[in-house]
């Protein structure tokens, strides 16, 4: 009987990656029949230049095109392929590949996308971020401690003259970044351009009220035309900082956003929301991982990643200081099966957001673990205050200040009526 398939083919064992091949790692369960070395030889296949059954026509030189399932331990395998399988700087088209019909195989149970090493050749075709760490403590004039962000809470539903008093405490009492949240845009109760001109009015007078740097991280989320007529508006007014949902609004488009922002001198925030739709199931998808590396391929300053499980939101301590690492190290080395490691090259770090659940309590633990050089995003910790948004965010400043002193913070507290206020009402607590 004539050969049916070649899945095999796509799988040498002895195969040693060139350079300038792009490098995944993939966990992955057969389905019941298939062995591990189909099911590996599938994915190399179908995730690049094979299909189905043999076939009577193969163009020349195709063999120099196909993906090799190089190494197989477990249910891990690594996958080579070639450079030339790529569009360079188009993260789209990757994700065609490597993320593409691989998910939707039957002949496996689950499959995961668990880590990808892009090579120099490659990372040369994206320009990653544009202000980096070291160009935002720049422009925001502060130049060690953490950068202070928060969200005005309720996350919906307050109107625009509401959303503005609280922005006003939150810089008054030492906040640096006002931040949209997530879900947040324009809606009746409080429309995008009435918010932001606003926001810009207050946030002028209150710098020259405090001389200090304040910024506002504007959600500018939306259909693509009107993004960039959102993002003009927020250059004309001398802002900082877009903020985008770069997985809602897609990569196409996060590209776009990247290049006006770089039109127009912009930094960008990067927000994960629907992350865990990929990440969450451990045996399928893909990881958070992954998707932190392509905000930095693309080009966000700025990332949410988590806060080492302190806060409410699902992220163990080893995965966020992982992604903490990947997103600010030059050189990352591999370690299996978590990572494949990365050299970043000339690609500038992701300045690491710290969300979720934080309050005063909670911030020399956070502190301790993942280092001062950190924005975090405080918001019901800031307004759960027993005496507002203002004197939330003093507390919160106090209690930076308290770690950067080496003071105990329930010491610090003792001469600190904003911080033992806080300590009083949420003590250490870990929200649920």
């Amino acid at each position: 009987m004539a050969k049916i398939d070649w899945y095999l083919d796509f799988v040498d064992l002895s195969y040693k990656p060139r350079k300038d091949d792009l490098l995944a790692l993939f966990y992955f369960e057969p389905a019941k029949g298939i062995s591990i070395k189909e099911a590996a030889g599938r994915i190399a296949s179908e995730s690049s230049v094979g299909t189905w059954t043999t076939l009577t026509t193969i163009p020349k030189g195709l063999k120099r095109l196909m993906a090799r399932a190089y190494e197989i331990k477990g249910n891990y395998c690594k996958i080579a392929y070639p450079y030339d399988l790529w569009e360079e700087g188009s993260v789209p088209q990757l994700l065609s590949g490597i993320a593409g019909n691989i998910f939707g195989m039957k002949a496996l149970r689950n499959i995961r996308l668990v880590d990808v090493r892009f090579p120099k050749r490659y990372l040369r075709s994206f320009k990653g971020p544009e202000f980096s760490i070291r160009g935002v403590r720049k422009f925001m004039k502060v130049k060690k401690r953490p950068l202070v962000a928060c969200v005005p809470k309720p996350k919906l539903g307050i109107p625009t003259n509401q959303f503005i008093k609280i922005a006003r405490d939150f810089w008054l009492g030492g906040g640096d970044l006002l931040k949209d949240d997530e879900n947040l845009t324009n809606q009746v109760f409080n429309r995008f351009k009435n918010r932001f001109v606003k926001a810009m009015k207050t946030r002028d007078k209150i710098e020259k009220e405090t001389g200090e740097k304040k910024s506002y991280l504007v959600n500018i989320t939306a259909p693509v035309k009107e993004m960039e007529k959102r993002l003009k508006l927020v250059a004309d007014y001398g802002n900082e900082y877009v903020m985008v949902d770069f997985l809602t609004i897609g990569f196409s488009a996060f590209q776009y956003v990247r290049e006006l922002a770089h039109d127009y001198k912009l930094a960008i925030h990067v927000h994960r929301a629907m992350h865990a739709a990929m990440d969450r199931n451990p045996k399928h998808g893909m990881t958070m991982l992954f998707l932190a590396k392509l905000v930095r391929l693309i080009g966000g300053d700025q990332l949410h990643i988590g806060t080492v499980g302190l806060g409410k939101l699902e992220g163990k301590k080893q995965d966020v200081l992982l992604y903490q690492k990947t997103i600010t190290k030059k050189f990352i080395r591999e370690e299996f099966p978590r990572t494949l490691g990365q050299d970043w090259d000339k690609i500038k770090p992701v300045f690491p957001v710290a969300s979720g659940g934080l309050h005063p309590g909670l911030l020399p633990r956070l502190f301790s673990i993942m280092g001062t050089d950190i924005v975090i995003q405080v918001g019901g910790g800031i307004h759960g205050h027993p005496k507002g948004t203002y004197a939330g965010t003093k507390a919160v400043r106090q209690a930076i200040d308290a770690y950067l002193q080496g003071i105990d913070i329930r010491e610090y507290a003792k001469k600190h009526k904003e911080l033992k206020q806080a300590l009083d009402k949420f003590g250490f607590i870990r929200p649920k």
